[in-house]
């Protein structure tokens, strides 16, 4: 279960590095952690980031850390708006920093620094416009589980 792995502490460290990321930014970042992936992770990852109403940012340009534990599988989603101005080599970027905390059993720090990376560009391309415009237009919250059809646990 994802929850014996990602602690309370762990979580409230990821859930800050969400704010801290999206603090200048207009973009949205979200973390999703499962126990298993069937299937391909990218297919996966793209139902969890459909379910979650991440493709419904005004600006398209949400991002969401895909994690399914006991399968060991991680993927980064963006959405069009986001893909269509970072380098092409920035999710695999992102990977290869967050895999390699993963393999330490690090977690919440490998999460921690993809997020931190993923803030860096969208507030390159979507800074914050802070005229109350920008308003945080999903949950900084972890959501948990498999099961798609209910709302997830967090």
């Amino acid at each position: 279960m994802p929850r014996d792995v990602i602690t309370e502490a762990d979580e409230a460290v990821i859930v800050q590095a969400i704010q801290e990321a999206e603090r200048n930014t207009s973009g949205e970042i979200r973390v999703h952690i499962e126990e298993t992936c069937e299937g391909h992770m990218l297919d996966r990852a793209a139902q969890v980031f459909a379910y979650l109403h991440m493709h419904q940012t005004k600006l398209r340009n949400g991002v969401l850390f895909y994690v399914a534990m006991k399968s060991h599988k991680f993927a980064v989603l963006g959405d069009a708006g986001i893909n269509g101005v970072v380098p092409k080599n920035f999710w695999e970027e992102i990977n290869k920093v967050v895999i390699a905390d993963f393999k330490q059993g690090k977690y919440a720090e490998g999460l921690s620094k993809g997020i931190q990376m993923a803030g860096d560009q969208l507030k390159s391309y979507f800074p914050y416009a802070g005229d109350h415009k920008d308003i945080n237009e999903l949950s900084d919250d972890i959501s948990f589980g498999r099961d798609m059809g209910k709302e997830p646990t967090t």
